[in-house]
């Protein structure tokens, strides 16, 4: 890997003069801010560190950040890391109590936010905060008067712009002391098993993540990609600040992540990463496409996806697709399937990626129909994302690939599966501000995922070591095998299986709260509440046949016996998931205890 000894100021430096007036950054969300180019893009970047030196951000200090994603955001923190600081975007969705904690732990020394809501979840906890200087509000009406704790984004930047030109070269001398071995950012973990923990990452993980991932996927320079997940998950972080750096991309950031299917037709990216959710909605969309054309284009429809999908299946077996198929497929790819790539916007998309948790492979085989191709990937926070990948080249629906150049993986005796490599972060935080390595003596991290790597080197994931279901049969079940195959009906939102020390599995399930009311209205219930629809016949009649078909394909230990259905769904705000949507399960245990002994007592239990 040539590029380990890069560092992201580097690159960045690299960017400016070589590809000064290519486009670096654009607001989707502010049409009027224009587009940054690499050069612009540098020269913000300095202004921004200049002023936040001033304001008293050290090396070594932590900023934290919450705000949208909005170039303001990728400046903020990119300016932290020039000066050697450690940046840290924390999620939206914390409640006052997580905000406190995460900056207590943290010691933040400056903390940037958008304007007034962030700044009301933060103002209980400001006068606890004896290591807070400032806080910088990107919202110059929601700067509070006489309190010069606060400033806003256009003076800490007017101050920032008086010194950068007053010494130009005081910015660029700043950068001498740069190691690829620094810190270079701060992720805290979505805090499923416990508190959430400041995991530290270096310029090395960081460029050998982005060299190893773009090398397997064989990615040209300039790529373009819409960021519209929080930068406090790591895939975003990765994809679309180190990435874009190391390949001189193209972002467009995106505040609202809803928006993101109407992006995609306006920016039709060469790359697009999407957690599972997000192309189950795509497959649920193009199932209801198909559905309702008329039957002449169903049946184009239909022969034109068999025959994407058995290329697919060859190379997914790892066998060679015949000339003749392969000109079959490419005349059906010319004449009916791009044509609904690109209404979609993924015409252009060279690598389709999903992670986070599994894709059911179904919706794998059923969106390479349609020549949308999903790699799976796996990773942590701790292994600065990906840790292996499938690629276009190498893959194997189901799996989440091989591990990235440079990387080792291996098992353990219970089947926990550990990393080893340059893209291992060097520890978490520890209150006194010391790096705390999570390795052992000889480099390996263990994930606390448990999983198999077969005799081709893939690894496939079966479940997180702590949620293991173990029935008082002494069956070890995955749940999340069972949760995705459930989650496969349009109608469900999200599902918890239960049966740890219960003699059979069970569910919770909540319904979707966007595809409930078309659903209703296609099948001709007038009500459109989605808390209404948790108990209207129609909709449990639809889950009983969702529930039935996914037990099918489980074995009988694994099969669900009985659910609940739950009339509100699951959101970070309400608790039981995390912002990266995993699920909570001892919260969900806790608070739906009474729903959850229902299942395991007589009578009806839906």
């Amino acid at each position: 890997m040539e590029h380990t000894e890069q560092t992201i100021p580097a690159l960045l430096q690299r960017n400016a003069s070589e590809f000064g007036d290519l486009p670096a950054i654009t607001s989707l969300d502010d049409p009027e801010a224009g587009t940054l180019s690499w050069a612009e893009f540098r020269g913000e970047i300095a202004v921004l560190a200049r002023g936040l030196a001033h304001f008293g951000l050290r090396p070594r200090d932590r900023m934290l950040i919450q705000a949208s994603s909005r170039p303001e955001h990728w400046i903020a923190d990119l300016a932290a890391v020039h000066i050697s600081a450690i940046p840290s975007t924390v999620y939206a969705t914390l409640s006052p109590e997580q905000i406190e904690y995460v900056a207590r732990h943290s010691s933040a020394r400056i903390v940037v936010l958008e304007g007034a809501e962030q700044l009301e979840r933060w103002r209980a906890v400001l006068d606890e905060l004896p290591e807070l200087a400032h806080v910088v509000l990107l919202d110059p009406a929601a700067v509070p008067e006489n309190d010069s704790r606060f400033v806003s984004w256009a003076a800490l930047r007017a101050n920032g712009a008086e010194l950068h030109e007053a010494d130009p070269e005081a910015f660029e001398r700043g950068l001498a002391n740069i190691r690829p071995d620094d810190p270079i950012a701060m992720i805290y973990t979505s805090g499923t098993t416990g508190p959430p923990k400041g995991v530290v990452l270096s310029h090395r993980n960081v460029v050998h993540e982005a060299d190893a991932v773009e090398t397997m996927h064989e990615t040209p320079m300039h790529p373009s990609n819409i960021a519209y997940l929080p930068l406090a998950h790591i895939a975003e972080r990765e994809l679309s600040i180190y990435i874009p750096i190391f390949k001189a991309g193209h972002v467009h950031t995106l505040a609202d992540p809803t928006a993101v299917v109407g992006a995609l037709g306006k920016v039709h990216p060469t790359g697009f990463f999407g957690v599972p959710r997000v192309w189950e909605k795509v497959a649920t969309g193009l199932r209801g496409m198909v559905a309702g054309a008329p039957e002449e284009r169903k049946e184009a429809l239909s022969a034109a996806t068999e025959l994407v999908r058995e290329g697919y299946r060859l190379r997914n077996e790892g066998k060679e697709v015949p000339d003749d198929l392969a000109a079959r497929i490419a005349e059906a790819d010319r004449t009916v399937i791009g044509g609904i790539r690109q209404l979609l916007g993924l015409d252009n998309v060279r690598t389709a990626v999903s992670g986070a948790a599994a894709l059911p492979v179904d919706v794998l085989h059923f969106l390479a129909g349609f020549g949308i191709e999903i790699m799976e990937v796996w990773g942590l926070s701790e292994t600065t994302g990906a840790a292996t990948a499938n690629t276009a080249r190498s893959f194997r629906a189901g799996t989440v690939g091989r591990p990235v150049p440079g990387v080792q993986v291996r098992t353990g005796d219970d089947g926990e599966l550990f990393v080893r490599g340059p893209i291992v972060f060097p520890g978490y935080l520890a209150e006194d501000g010391s790096i705390r390595s999570a390795t052992d003596a000889d480099g390996w991290l263990p994930t606390g995922d448990i999983g198999t790597i077969d005799e081709d080197g893939f690894v496939t994931i079966t479940d997180r070591k702590k949620e293991l279901i173990i029935t008082s049969g002494g069956k070890n079940i995955a749940p999340t095998q069972v949760e995705g195959l459930i989650r496969q009906h349009p109608l469900v939102g999200q599902v918890a299986a239960i049966g740890n020390g219960r003699p059979y599995l069970s569910a919770l399930i909540t319904l979707d709260e966007e595809a409930v009311p078309a659903w209703a209205s296609a099948n001709g219930i007038e009500q459109s509440d989605p808390a209404a629809l948790a108990s209207h016949p129609r909709v449990l009649e639809a889950l009983d046949d969702a529930v039935a078909a996914a037990n099918e394909r489980l074995a009988r230990a694994e099969q669900i016996k009985r659910y609940r259905v739950l009339p509100a769904t699951w959101t970070p705000e309400s608790g039981e998931v995390t912002p990266t949507l995993k699920l909570k399960r001892a919260v969900i245990g806790e608070r739906y205890r009474a729903e959850i002994e229902t299942l395991y007592q007589t009578g009806e239990a839906r």
